[in-house]
């Protein structure tokens, strides 16, 4: 009788060791948010003022009390140098926003008064998508900057681009308000 009792001890034993190891060992996802269909919506024909809310920063933010940090710091110019602004993007996207236009052009005017600085523009990605993705679409953004910049006549050679992809995020947030953030190009003078 006791042989009886002892093989089912062991057995719920070893059960009850399995299912809290198991338990125990089981990863945490982080669960996001998925982007709403304005923003992730095939580009159209026409060209609709973008849905994203203004970055903070920019002109037409002034005006708006700025949202409250969920972090403890928050970055909004990003690494930037100098009199440059950077620019942001919506999200999976490479071209300049309608409401970016004017802080290109600054930049603009700013490298056509100062004819011997030269730049790098630095593409950034949010976390989503995989690293490779994000490097492609940071390389497109600052792509897409340099040719914005070279129709408003800077000489190309004074700019060189790379992309840092979704490495060196301003905001640590996985939230809307930190990937609007991490979307965007720096313009960094060369010393």
């Amino acid at each position: 009788m006791l042989k009886k009792y002892s093989g089912t001890i062991v057995f719920f034993t070893f059960a009850m060791s399995f299912l809290l190891l198991a338990g125990g060992c089981s990863q945490h996802k982080i669960q996001s948010t998925p982007p709403s269909p304005a923003v992730s919506a095939a580009p159209t024909a026409q060209h609709e003022a973008p849905t994203v809310t203004t970055p903070p920063g920019s002109e037409e933010s002034l005006n708006t009390p700025a949202p409250t940090p969920v972090h403890s710091f928050t970055i909004l110019e990003g690494r930037t140098t100098g009199p440059m602004l950077p620019v942001y993007f919506n999200f999976d996207r490479s071209n300049i926003r309608k409401d970016q236009v004017s802080r290109i052009e600054d930049n603009a005017q700013y490298l056509r008064q100062n004819t011997q600085a030269t730049i790098v523009v630095q593409g950034n990605c949010d976390e989503r998508g995989t690293s490779e993705y994000n490097m492609a679409l940071g390389e497109r953004r600052a792509q897409s900057a340099k040719r914005y910049l070279i129709n408003l006549g800077i000489n190309p050679e004074r700019i060189t681009t790379i992309s840092f992809g979704e490495e060196k995020p301003l905001n640590f947030g996985h939230d809307e308000l930190a990937w609007s953030q991490n979307r965007r190009d720096d313009f960094v003078q060369n010393r």
